[in-house]
């Protein structure tokens, strides 16, 4: 995948990015409830880096997520996970989760990993057309990667497709979105020959 990408071609992209202003989150148009909804991980800090078990560096689950603040409104919830930096026009689509419970709760270690939809999630297409968490794997030597991990509620019902993708994702949120809530996990591969977690040797200098 994207770790056997030569360093000089993520240093040459450092600045291509689709940038924080494009995720659903600061897109939407969402007035009234924006950030409500407290979405959390017992895997890692908002705005702190993924775990390696959670990338493409590792067994590549999709991480717990817990969140708490939803309104009394809510009739649904869906989920969208999207890299803010990925070198290209849109962020780049890691999950979605459609029709979930419209209560406070959340998903458990590796729910969104199984493609065949196994733990009762319907899931939506990702960016390489998978209904299924696609594990972060940033370029090497491009930089900090932020992955956006968005909760929001809809005020009311929408029949999703089967497999929905992200279109078709945002138009059921301009419609029907009442609150939302974000999180923010990061994941930097600095140098292709180092793994995310491996320890660099004693005198090393990553590239």
């Amino acid at each position: 995948m994207l770790e056997k990408l030569p360093d000089a071609i993520g240093h040459a992209l450092h600045e291509v990015r689709a940038g924080l202003d494009k995720i659903a989150f600061n897109t939407i148009g969402l007035r009234q409830g924006m950030a409500s909804i407290q979405i959390s991980s017992l895997a890692f800090a908002d705005h702190a880096p993924l775990p390696a078990r959670y990338t493409a560096d590792g067994e590549g689950h999709s991480p717990p997520l817990h969140w708490i603040g939803i309104p009394p409104g809510a009739v649904s919830l869906v989920l969208l996970v999207e890299d803010a930096d990925s070198p290209t026009p849109h962020p780049l689509v890691h999950a979605i989760a459609v029709d979930l419970p419209a209560a406070d709760g959340g998903l458990a270690d590796g729910a969104l990993s199984d493609e065949d939809d196994e733990n009762g999630v319907h899931t939506g297409r990702n960016s390489y057309l998978r209904t299924a968490w696609l594990p972060p794997d940033p370029p090497p030597g491009h930089g900090v990667h932020r992955y956006a991990f968005q909760i929001f509620a809809l005020g009311a019902p929408h029949a999703f497709s089967a497999s929905p993708g992200r279109d078709e994702l945002l138009d059921a949120l301009k419609a029907h979105a009442i609150a939302s809530g974000l999180l923010i996990g990061t994941c930097e591969r600095p140098d292709g020959s180092i793994k995310i977690g491996d320890t660099v040797p004693t005198g090393a200098v990553p590239g």
